[in-house]
């Protein structure tokens, strides 16, 4: 193999495209067939690495130590990475050819010796395109330098879009977007609602109306850039690992509809059919409810996703005298609903940790309780005792900075 192959992805015949704008070709880490996260020490090798691969781990090794620790000198990383400072000299010199990498000056404490030049990941030299498509009426998306700051925010209205004509509106988006982009952009995230295979073929999304749209090629072919397309709780989950630090953690999403993001041992879950997570379209009790929009009856979404729950509670008189009562009782049916389904999973992982992201006013309150009571009475306490739910602190904007997670773990390996 030579080295030019060795920088394609591992089912290309073509080096991935140039980033939008740039004039280099960057993007040469083969990351595509590789899990969507993984945290800095998976990256240090556990068993025999084939000398194909060798250079891009070293090279995803070199960036992800610098990402994490700031400045360093090249004796610092070889340290940190244990390379050789002959091994890291040559990387970091095609890390800087390739703008990746830049050289900040001498360090300025004292020291014995000659003093060293210390390098850095170039934060300002890209740009990551995020989209989020798991709102009920608009899409979001923003662009988000290196370190996950959120540089500007586009939307537009969904409307009701489904099929062909949703598709056209992502494009719309993520065209407007690139227009406002300040540097060369490394890639485009995109969280979507249901299940994502990991080719990015969304293969079934009924709120969109979407079956088998393979959306990251489209994307990829429109914008001749790198696209990374996943469910949007998996990409949600992404973000709040890297806030909370846990091991083993899961998110749920509620939104237009309801997903579940998991991370066990630091790694993502997706299950063998690239369902895992799909809570929403679990039915819930034994006595049926509204119809689904998969078609079935009594989902979980159908009680507890934002449309729905809205719904129920705008109905509502407000001059009611028991209105208060009325809309906690929802919540509470809501909660404990949600509760019902999040036991099990619970129980077999033991779980420390439990985080809900959507509308803190629905989420929070009622049926925050009612889903722990109902956790509480469905699991072993003894087992589950130390067991926690919280809403998540990234607010709208947790899909979007996950997509970015995505990308950067994507074409370059860092967490």
């Amino acid at each position: 193999m030579t080295e030019q192959d060795a920088k394609r992805g591992p089912d290309s015949a073509e080096p991935a495209p140039a980033p939008y704008g740039a004039a280099i070709d960057l993007l040469t880490v083969p990351f595509a067939g590789a899990p969507i996260f993984t945290r800095a020490r998976a990256l240090r090798p556990t068993g025999k690495v084939l000398p194909e691969h060798a250079r891009s781990h070293n090279r995803a090794l070199v960036l992800q130590t610098l990402y994490t620790a700031g400045a360093q000198s090249r004796a610092d990383v070889a340290r940190e990475t244990g390379l050789t400072r002959v091994t890291i000299s040559d990387l970091v010199a095609d890390l800087i050819a390739e703008g990746l990498v830049i050289e900040l000056g001498q360090r300025e404490d004292a020291r014995p010796g000659k003093p060293a030049i210390l390098i850095d990941v170039d934060r300002a030299a890209f740009q990551i395109i995020g989209v989020d498509l798991s709102e009920h009426q608009r899409f979001l998306g923003a662009v988000i330098d290196l370190d996950g700051g959120i540089v500007s925010r586009a939307e537009v209205d969904r409307a009701g879009a489904t099929g062909e004509r949703a598709v056209d509106l992502v494009i719309e988006l993520v065209r407007g977007m690139l227009a406002s982009t300040t540097t060369p952009v490394l890639g485009i995230g995109v969280g979507s609602p249901g299940v994502v295979d990991p080719l990015g073929v969304v293969r079934s999304a009924p709120n969109l109306g979407w079956t088998d749209v393979a959306l990251q090629a489209r994307l990829a072919n429109e914008f001749s850039l790198p696209v990374h397309v996943a469910n949007d709780a998996n990409v949600a989950v992404l973000a709040e690992h890297g806030a909370s630090q846990l091991d083993d953690l899961l998110l749920v999403k509620i939104g237009h509809g309801v997903g579940a993001g998991l991370i066990i041992g630091g790694r993502p879950v997706i299950g063998g059919g690239f369902a895992a997570g799909e809570i929403g379209h679990v039915v819930v009790g034994t006595d049926g409810g509204p119809r689904c929009a998969c078609g079935k009856h009594g989902c979980l979404e159908v009680w507890l996703a934002v449309p729905r729950l809205t719904a129920r509670l705008d109905a509502i008189d407000p001059e009611s005298p028991d209105a208060a009562s009325a809309r906690d009782d929802i919540l509470h049916e809501a909660g404990r609903r949600l509760g019902i389904v999040l036991a099990p999973v619970v129980g077999a992982l033991n779980l420390a940790e439990v985080v809900l992201s959507g509308p803190a006013e629905l989420l929070d309150g009622a049926l925050h309780e009612a889903t722990v009571e109902t956790l509480r009475n469905r699991t072993m306490a003894e087992h589950n005792r130390d067991l926690r739910l919280r809403m998540t602190a990234q607010a709208q904007d947790i899909v979007l900075r996950g997509a970015a997670v995505m990308v950067l773990s994507g074409q370059l390996g860092v967490a």
